[in-house]
C-alpha cells in the first residue's frame, strides 16, 4: 500500500522463555499483522534482543496509545525498548572539517534520496566547506575551534542544533572531540567514521603509518561517539586490500572510497533503526 505506515520496536530485556509469543501476541491482539521480525539471545549473559515491524493499517491502537498498552508487558519482562514509526524523517546535522570526501557523498546521496531523512544544516570548524553546501542549499555555520574557546563554541552548536530539532549528529571527519556535554544531550545519536579497521594506529598520519609497516589491508569503522575516542559501540566496519604497488596517495584514495561507503552504510542502519546498543557493542538487525 502506498505511503503505508509501519511502526517498528526495538527492545531488549533478560532472555526468558515465551518472549516472542508475548510481543507477537500483543501486536496479533491488536490486528496487526508483522512484515519484519528478528531476534538474538547472547551467549554470554543471555540478554534478549528483539527488532520486529508491524503495519499501521488495520492496528486498533493509535499510535500514541501504543506506549501506554505496551507498558505492562515490558514492566513484566523488564525491557529496554523504543518505538519509532517509519513516516518519521529524522534531521541530521553533518560536522566536517577540511576533509570533504564523506560530506559530499552524504549530501548527494541524500539529494538522490537515498535517505529518508533531512540534511538542513553542515557544520564546520573551517570554511573549505561552504561551497559545496551552499550549492545544495544547506545551511553552513562556521565555528572556529580553539582551546580558548571550545567550550562556548560548543554550547553555541548545541543550542542550534536543538533550536533545529536536529535529531542524529554526524562527524564526517570532523577533527575535533566532542565532550561529554555535548554526548549526553545526543547519546547514541553521534555517528563517526574512523579511517581505519578499529582498534588500528593511532595518531594523525595512519596512511604514512601504513604505508611504512606493508600493510595488506586498511579499513573504515563507523561507530557511534562516546568519551573514549575511537571506541563507541561499531556499526558498520569494511576493508580493502592494498599492496606493495600502492602510495601513500593509492592508500588515501583507497580509504577514502571505503570511507564514504561505511559511513553511508552506518547512517542507514541507523535511520533504519537496525541497531540496538548494548554496553560497548552493538546488535545490528541488517
Amino acid at each position: 500500500m502506498k505511503n503505508a505506515v509501519n511502526a517498528i520496536l526495538l527492545l531488549s530485556c533478560p532472555d526468558r522463555r515465551g518472549l516472542v509469543a508475548k510481543i507477537s501476541n500483543f501486536i496479533f491482539n491488536h490486528n496487526g499483522n508483522i512484515v519484519h521480525a528478528d531476534q538474538h539471545t547472547s551467549k554470554r549473559g543471555k540478554i534478549f534482543f528483539m527488532r520486529v515491524e508491524w503495519e499501521l493499517n488495520g492496528f486498533s491502537l493509535g499510535r500514541e496509545e501504543i506506549p501506554a498498552a505496551f507498558a505492562p508487558l515490558a514492566e513484566q519482562f523488564e525491557m529496554k525498548w523504543k518505538l519509532h514509526f517509519t513516516d518519521y524523517v529524522p534531521r541530521i546535522a553533518v560536522f566536517v572539517s577540511r576533509h570533504l570526501h564523506c560530506l559530499n557523498d552524504l549530501i548527494l546521496r541524500n539529494h538522490m534520496s537515498e535517505f529518508k531523512a533531512e540534511i538542513p544544516l553542515v557544520i564546520s570548524n573551517h570554511l573549505d566547506a561552504r561551497e559545496s553546501v551552499e550549492q545544495f542549499g544547506l545551511q553552513f555555520f562556521h565555528f572556529p575551534i580553539t582551546q580558548a574557546n571550545k567550550a562556548k563554541q560548543e554550547k553555541l552548536e548545541m543550542e542550534l542544533l536543538q533550536g533545529m530539532k536536529i535529531d542524529i549528529v554526524v562527524l564526517a571527519r570532523y577533527m575535533q572531540i566532542i565532550t561529554g556535554k555535548f554526548l549526553k544531550v545526543y547519546h547514541d545519536r553521534i555517528i563517526n567514521i574512523h579511517h581505519s579497521f578499529l582498534p588500528a594506529f593511532a595518531g594523525g598520519n595512519p596512511y604514512q603509518q601504513a604505508y611504512d609497516r606493508g600493510v595488506k589491508i586498511i579499513g573504515a569503522t563507523g561507530h557511534y561517539v562516546t568519551e573514549n575516542l575511537d571506541e563507541g559501540p561499531i556499526i558498520a566496519q569494511d576493508v580493502i586490500k592494498i599492496s606493495h604497488r600502492d602510495s601513500i596517495a593509492d592508500i588515501q584514495m583507497k580509504s577514502k572510497d571505503l570511507e564514504r561507503i561505511v559511513l553511508a552504510r552506518a547512517l542507514r542502519l541507523h535511520l533504519e533503526n537496525r541497531i540496538l546498543v548494548y554496553g560497548s557493542k552493538t546488535v545490528v538487525f541488517e
